[in-house]
């Protein structure tokens, strides 16, 4: 048996998967203040399908990104090479907003800062080793700053890490240590820096959550990394910047899953959950970054390329000082959650469905969750009246700008990366993703939605598809040895996962270039694939020009056995839908509402709603939809 647990914002999803195949799927409400106690409750509600001597449990966590986004990491003291100890706060001195006169001032993670006289020059020759001396003042100063977490970023340590491994054997028993040859052994001081720093800011807690799972559970223990691949839970505490975005990564591998699944192999994934959507792009495999961004901070480890913006099912709508409406980034979280849950009182996305007649009272987690529709309806009144309209044109006034948010979102993830979103299939999924899919298809020119049956688990139903990874990579600038470096580094990687198959990959830039590409490297012919997607990337190609590797990188794949999940038809005896009131492109319709168990194998016209235990799909007038493989709903435009 395996468990597949997605930590949000809002809910926490559970998907149970036992050896013959079947799936069972519960959510809990999430509780930021102890989320370890919410995830070891619902691993004793899952083993009740199973032995726990048996069970193993894959989890993608949120710890690191909001200890992150929160500024809740651990006190951290930042060791480096003397004379660059200002260089996180240097930065790039790129401007994120241009034409701001009066930026806000960026907040750091720590402005504890120590230099140590040694230096290792870029070709990997050793100058200046640290004295015992100095360490000795070192360690001293470290323990009166009160830092339990140390980050040791030396200059061209990713060439010869002596130094730093001299440093960081003699800081041991201080408290938490991150080097940068362990966590990102490439050049850039200052992303190597960032990551290091990141990965020992967050470690401590990831540290002791994940020890408090351990404890706590009697199964094997496995944490989703940011590049779409299982980590041990041993190897996540150390390397805990890898789980930067857990869950979404699994949402990525299980859409991506669900449109092959369905005879698609471009698609992009739409997830819009409680807190946030995330968005993302697989051109026959998902895409990857080394370049990603949280919070302003570079973060340079593989990781699945999702765009993430703040507008979920439970972002906050309000008027702000210019009388404009706000959906966002604010979000009510599970505590106290949208105004319809019983707690809270302020408008949020759930909020405006239900006063459409969209979500109703007793539908949410097959009525588990009893929504209370009048606070929705006194929410959404008292935000209408300050816009001066109505409480319906308010709702549909709130789900319009939470559309254009996710519109931009999808462009970024395609458009800005050279690729027509009408060439790909929308697959929605979130607890909310399929009741917005398809009116942002529509303004995207995008022809295919695919709603999945488990939409509302699918980021935990993902992360029981993904196999173990592991990422290893080498600084090899001017280097023509590509064959005799990938040997070593994968020699590296064989210790470490000695069962594991071996991928090879390279980081290639014309000469005088600033920026890489990552391609998969295929000996002599990756330097024409390197044109090739330099054109598609960029828009030119010069075939004349020198081309020099900059990174090399190893990925060892342990496969796991991929669940049987067998293909399911549509009901034997379908049911009749019921009919309900919903507001629809400015008037009160009735329309056919039905039961995803219950769907017959014939098209179903827009407009129509279809319920599912987490999750609703509109079908919006001019669209059609049918049954696919796994019930997966494919919804398809019949305009253009």
């Amino acid at each position: 048996m395996r468990i597949g647990i997605d930590a949000g914002g809002t809910f926490t999803d559970f998907v149970v998967l036992k050896d013959d195949g079947q799936l069972h799927s519960f959510k809990l409400r999430s509780n930021r203040m102890d989320p370890a106690g919410v995830i070891l409750a619902g691993i004793r509600q899952a083993l009740q399908f199973g032995r726990p001597e048996e069970a193993e449990i894959i989890h993608g966590s949120t710890v690191a990104t909001n200890a992150l986004l929160e500024r809740k990491g651990a006190k951290t003291a930042f060791v480096t090479t003397e004379g660059f100890e200002d260089i996180l706060h240097i930065g790039r001195q790129n401007r994120t907003a241009l034409y701001d006169l009066t930026p806000a001032p960026r907040r750091f993670l720590t402005d504890v800062r120590f230099g140590v006289k040694e230096r290792t020059h870029a070709d990997g020759s050793i100058e200046l080793r640290p004295s015992p001396a100095e360490i000795e003042s070192l360690k001293q100063a470290i323990q009166e700053s009160k830092c339990e977490s140390i980050a040791i970023c030396f200059l061209h340590a990713y060439q010869t890490p002596e130094n730093e491994q001299f440093v960081m054997r003699a800081l041991a028993g201080l408290g938490y240590v991150s080097a940068s040859h362990e966590i990102c052994p490439e050049f850039r001081e200052f992303e190597r820096g960032s990551t290091t720093l990141i990965n020992a800011y967050v470690g401590p807690l990831m540290d002791r959550y994940l020890g408090a799972l351990e404890r706590g559970s009697p199964c094997a223990l496995f944490i989703m990394q940011s590049n779409g691949g299982l980590l041990r839970a041993s190897e996540a505490r150390r390397q805990a910047v890898r789980t930067v975005l857990s869950g979404p990564a699994g949402g990525v591998v299980g859409a991506f899953y669900m449109a092959k699944q369905c005879g698609f192999s471009r698609a992009m994934g739409f997830d819009m959950g409680g807190t946030s959507t995330d968005v993302s792009l697989c051109d026959g495999s998902p895409r990857e970054t080394m370049e990603a961004f949280v919070d302003g901070f570079p973060i340079r480890v593989p990781m699945l390329d999702i765009h993430t913006v703040g507008a979920g099912g439970g972002s906050i709508a309000r008027v702000d000082e210019g009388g404009l409406l706000r959906v966002g980034p604010e979000s009510a979280g599970s505590d106290p959650g949208p105004a319809c849950y019983g707690l809270g009182d302020l408008p949020t996305v759930t909020d405006a469905h239900v006063v459409l007649g969209r979500i109703t009272a007793d539908q949410f987690l097959g009525g588990a969750l009893h929504l209370e529709v009048a606070r929705s309806e006194i929410a959404l009144q008292r935000l209408a009246s300050q816009l001066g309209l109505t409480q319906e044109q308010a709702a549909a006034g709130v789900l319009r700008v939470a559309n254009a948010s996710m519109e931009r979102a999808i462009r970024a993830v395609s458009l800005e990366r050279g690729y027509d979103p009408r060439d790909f299939a929308l697959v929605a999924f979130g607890g909310c993703g399929g009741l917005h899919a398809c009116d942002i298809a529509s303004e995207l020119g995008i022809r295919t939605v695919i709603a999945p049956e488990q939409a509302g688990v699918l980021s935990a139903l993902g992360m029981l598809l993904a196999d173990r990874v592991r990422d290893y990579a080498a600084g090899v600038i001017g280097s023509h040895e590509m064959d005799k470096r990938f040997q070593e580094l994968e020699a590296t990687a064989r210790k470490e996962n000695p069962s594991a198959s071996f991928q090879r990959f390279a980081d290639l830039r014309y000469e005088g270039q600033s920026y890489e590409l990552t391609l998969k490297w295929q000996g002599a012919r990756t330097l024409a694939a390197f044109h090739r997607e330099h054109q598609r990337t960029y828009g030119y190609a010069d075939l004349t020009r020198a081309i020099e590797p900059v990174t090399i990188r190893v990925r060892a794949i342990s496969r796991v056995p991929k669940p049987r999940l067998e293909p399911r038809l549509p009901a034997t005896r379908p049911g009749k839908p019921e009919r309900r009131r919903v507001y629809l492109d400015g008037g009160w319709r009735t329309i056919d509402t039905w039961r995803r168990s219950e769907l017959p194998s014939r098209l179903i016209r827009g407009p129509a709603l279809v319920l599912d235990y987490g999750s609703t799909v509109l079908i919006p007038e001019g669209w059609l939809a049918r049954l696919g493989p796994w019930r997966n709903l494919i919804l398809t435009s019949r305009k253009g």
